[in-house]
């Protein structure tokens, strides 16, 4: 097949832009005619040596929302749950076994991610000392452990990566090995890969085939090494082969996986304030884009096009050519976290949604078109979570601060 390889240099301007591959540009200003959200309730600070807030993630208990994210209690490694309103659900030790750490200290854990897993949802981290642990959602109990052989402390990933219907929880150590587990624990694969792994893990599960190749090499686990030579990514299938390597041009600081009208890729946001996009069909680059920013955060994407942010900016990338659509600036230099998509109007189009490091929240549209805002008052590390805590059927944005403070945003 062949591959159309873009480099586009924008050089944005005062007024106005120049580049190479710019399509219509929106600039739109935030103004006070955008709509302030309102706060419909916040929890209290994690206590002790908790969780910079990065961690946390929402689940459900019998259809309610529940914001989860690790903590500390009585010198105890936690994972606490918490209802929408503010009451904590439940709250689980880490205890005993592989995964407890040195018995001095508490253990440190990875960010959490959680979704459906066999009968219900879970919740699944790593910790330093190298275990996959993974609980039901619901109520915290201990669904499994598992013991990495390795050092890890990497937020793990979960997706159907062997096409079977079910979805698999898939782990990574910083010395380059790779588990893969079912619902019930038991081993999908086990593989080691040449270089350390400085990055999660990345879930690749979209349905259908290359309209070339009529591979269907449109899933499977991205792992991202470094070596004495450089870097690499691979994509592992459901037995753990590499159905390919490449060495991208950026250094990945973030990256995410999306689909485009011409197949699945993966977006890389590089430390240089490069985005460039590998055909997840056979790892060859689609298109590498500069947005005169360093580094930048690649996030969710919508349909054709994925959302990245950098010093008070966020952007809008086609994913089929790496065109910009638009760019919205707000909170002036200050580093903008990682944009995902919520449905905060709940007209059934959902938009990217924004959290820079001083507590300034931004809601958008599709065309890049500021719809609400508000500020939580403190320093956030992580980008917005989603939940209906109002009950009217649109996404309520959830902010957890640095010290894991949960503040909920309705428009």
């Amino acid at each position: 097949m062949d591959r159309r390889v873009l480099f586009a240099s924008l050089i944005l301007l005062a007024g106005g832009a120049t580049g190479v591959g710019v399509a219509l540009f929106a600039f739109v200003g935030v103004d006070d005619a955008t709509i302030d959200a309102e706060v419909v309730w916040e929890s209290g600070p994690v206590a002790g040596d908790g969780d910079d807030g990065s961690g946390a993630v929402v689940a459900t208990m019998d259809g309610d929302p529940l914001v989860l994210q690790p903590a500390v209690a009585d010198g105890d490694r936690t994972i606490r749950a918490t209802v929408a309103g503010g009451t904590v659900a439940w709250e689980t030790p880490l205890g005993g076994g592989v995964g407890a750490g040195d018995g001095t200290d508490p253990p440190t854990v990875s960010g959490l991610v959680a979704g459906a897993l066999g009968a219900g949802d879970a919740v699944a981290f790593t910790t330093d000392s190298g275990a996959l642990v993974v609980l039901d959602a619901a109520d915290g109990t201990d669904r499994f452990t598992v013991d990495l052989g390795g050092p890890s402390g990497l937020r793990p990933a979960m997706g159907d990566i062997d096409g079977d219907g079910d979805t698999e929880v898939a782990a990574a150590t910083t010395d380059g090995r790779i588990v893969a587990v079912d619902a019930a624990g038991e081993t999908v694969f086990r593989t080691e890969i040449d270089g350390s792994i400085e990055r999660r893990p990345l879930a690749v599960d979209f349905d259908g085939s290359d309209a070339d190749t009529e591979a269907s090499v449109t899933r499977g686990l991205a792992v991202a090494t470094a070596t004495d030579g450089g870097r690499t990514i691979s994509l592992l299938d459901g037995s753990g082969r590499a159905q390919w390597t490449t060495t991208p041009s950026v250094t990945p600081f973030t990256w995410s996986a999306a689909d485009s009208r011409d197949g699945p890729v993966i977006a890389i946001g590089g430390t240089n304030g490069n985005v460039e996009t590998v055909d997840v069909a056979d790892g060859g680059t689609r298109y590498e884009i500069g947005l005169q920013d360093l580094p930048v955060a690649v996030g969710d994407a919508d349909p054709g096009r994925v959302h990245v942010a950098g010093s008070g900016s966020v952007w809008a990338v086609d994913l089929l050519d790496g065109e910009v659509v638009w760019k919205q600036q707000y909170g002036g230099d200050t580093r903008v976290n990682t944009p995902y998509i919520g449905d905060v109007t709940g007209d059934g189009s959902p938009g990217p949604v924004a959290v820079n490091r001083d507590g300034g929240m931004l809601a958008l549209n599709q065309q890049g078109e500021p719809i609400a805002r508000g500020d939580v008052g403190g320093v956030v590390y992580s980008g917005p979570l989603f939940a209906d805590v109002t009950g009217d059927g649109s996404d309520d944005v959830l902010v957890v601060t640095q010290t894991g403070r949960i503040v909920a945003f309705s428009d």
